[in-house]
């Protein structure tokens, strides 16, 4: 491919990846994790260091990020098109992080002339390729749509994994500092990213570095000891956090079953379950028994750095999941690099050249068929209705009204839609307007608090509620196991109906809404 066109190619897929994630960007409301990153990312910066320690420490980065980007314009911090485009920025940035890692994996240059040229536009095709497969993938699309972190975990874990082959490449300081830097940023943007730390670590370790000289081998394998050393020492913040609450953050993951499996699968491959293995197929083929060797050449090293990118994550979080549940689809979205590059050096290999047009094309196809769906729809987890429940609260509350949260957190998303609606930002210290129910819990002051973000109501703050207000909303979220309410809830449906004569419900999608009156 000449340069021109590669430099074209790249330049139209960033715009093309920007487009098919601002359209409809706003079309989904706001569910209940977006509000989070929203609200946590405008308290103050006591509250928010507060909060990032005692319960939020994942995907930290990225509400600081995010913080910083509400900054730029008061008058957008509660625009949600506003708040979701710098997922959708991530994502375009990607796309030359990607073009670069393929480039690097599959240039072949050895010295000769005509041959290396030859390499050097096999690279850029892949690269362009793989650049593609991402740009019109569904599954990216729906999570470069969200305020949440995971486009920054994927543009993170691709330009670690980036410089990691780039200092096995070239051992200079640049591309291992890169390494060291890209990766504890990947880290602070989500926890997941240890796993593609062990990943590059089981590669290096396991299958060594077959581009690297025989003398120099030693030197590498300290300085990757050295740059670990150094992302451990940088990440012990948030090990430690790990460590003080335990799984308490992700004890609410299900254990998957084969179609939760599948269903992953199907989602994640956008473009039919069989077209990606086959088409990952197609580049592994050509490896024969070399695939399978330690110390194999490097066409053989990279394919095994990509399948252990891909699987290892999967697998290991799946045997983990039968001890304690672990999998969860869109944590494991920094998978999706790997993918796309293995399956556009399977393309590359199909001939003639006009074969190959058409199968990529018919590729592209595929995947981007799925587009129009996400747009309107979800799929890999379903939005809660926290908007309409809390919209519904605030159109029909009355003078005199109170409510109570069914747990603290459920505040960050009635807040957020009761702040858009009083036109201020709830979250400063100077809001005084009081718009909806009088906040009876979780409440330490006008504005969210970082003690707002956690525990439960008590009997005896309900009964004083209940003495003090003719009425009394509840709104409750996430309330039901497969067997009964939760405690809390239980609790609740005790209480109340000592203080009150009647109760009216209201059912939302995974939100009920209460009204205790006389």
């Amino acid at each position: 491919m000449p340069r021109t066109l590669q430099r074209v190619s790249l330049l139209l897929l960033i715009a093309a990846c920007g487009a098919l994630r601002f359209v409809a960007l706003a079309a989904k409301p706001f569910w209940f994790d977006e509000c989070f990153s929203a609200e946590v990312a405008r308290i103050d910066w006591r509250n928010f260091l507060h909060l990032l320690w005692w319960r939020e420490a994942n995907m930290s980065l990225y509400y600081v990020l995010l913080r910083f980007w509400l900054g730029f314009d008061l008058h957008f911090d509660r625009d949600q098109f506003f708040i979701r485009s710098l997922s959708v920025i991530f994502a375009m940035a990607t796309v030359p992080a990607i073009y670069w890692l393929a480039r690097l994996l599959y240039d072949d240059g050895d010295g000769d002339n005509a041959r290396e040229n030859n390499n050097n536009n096999n690279a850029r095709r892949i690269a362009v390729i793989a650049a593609a497969l991402f740009t019109f993938n569904a599954y990216n699309v729906r999570y470069s749509q969200e305020a949440r972190s995971y486009a920054l975990f994927v543009l993170l874990a691709t330009l670690s994994s980036a410089f990691l082959i780039a200092f096995l490449r070239q051992p200079t300081h640049r591309n291992r500092w890169g390494y060291v830097l890209a990766s504890i940023l990947a880290v602070y943007a989500h926890f997941y990213a240890l796993l593609l730390l062990a990943a590059h670590w089981l590669v290096v370790r396991w299958l060594g570095t077959p581009r690297t000289r025989e003398d120099s081998r030693t030197e590498i394998s300290s300085a990757l000891r050295r740059a670990w050393i150094t992302i451990g020492v940088a990440i012990l913040p948030l090990l430690i956090f790990i460590a003080k609450t335990g799984a308490g953050p992700i004890r609410w993951i299900p254990r998957p079953g084969v179609a939760d499996l599948l269903r992953f699968w199907v989602y994640f491959t956008d473009a039919g379950p069989m077209v990606y293995p086959a088409i990952c197929l197609a580049a592994l083929l050509p490896l024969g028994k070399r695939f399978w060797r330690r110390t194999g050449t490097w066409d053989a090293w990279r394919s095994q750095f990509l399948i252990v990118w891909l699987l290892f994550p999967i697998v290991l979080t799946v045997l983990l999941s039968f001890a304690r549940p672990v999998f969860l689809p869109r944590y494991l979205i920094f998978c999706l690099p790997a993918l796309v590059i293995l399956g556009a050096a399977g393309l590359n290999n199909f001939r003639p050249p006009a074969l190959r047009a058409v199968v990529v094309a018919l590729m592209l196809l595929l995947s981007a068929r799925t587009i129009p769906y996400v747009y309107g729809h979800d799929f890999d987890d379903e939005r809660d209705a926290a908007g309409t429940a809390a919209n519904f609260i605030l159109d029909h509350a009355q003078a005199g009204d109170a409510i109570v949260l069914h747990i603290a957190e459920i505040r960050v998303a009635y807040e957020f839609f009761r702040s858009e609606r009083a036109g201020e930002n709830s979250a400063s210290p100077g809001f005084t307007r009081q718009l909806g129910p009088e906040i009876i819990f979780p409440h330490h002051g006008p504005g969210l608090d970082y003690r707002d973000f956690t525990g439960k109501p008590t009997p005896e703050m309900l009964r004083a509620a209940a003495a003090t207000h003719p009425r009394l909303w509840v709104m409750l979220m996430y309330n039901q196991t497969a067997a009964r309410a939760d405690p809390t809830t239980e609790m609740i449906d005790r209480v109340l109906p000592e203080a009150f004569g009647k109760v009216q419900r209201w059912q939302f999608h995974r939100v009920e809404v209460r009204l205790y009156g006389q």
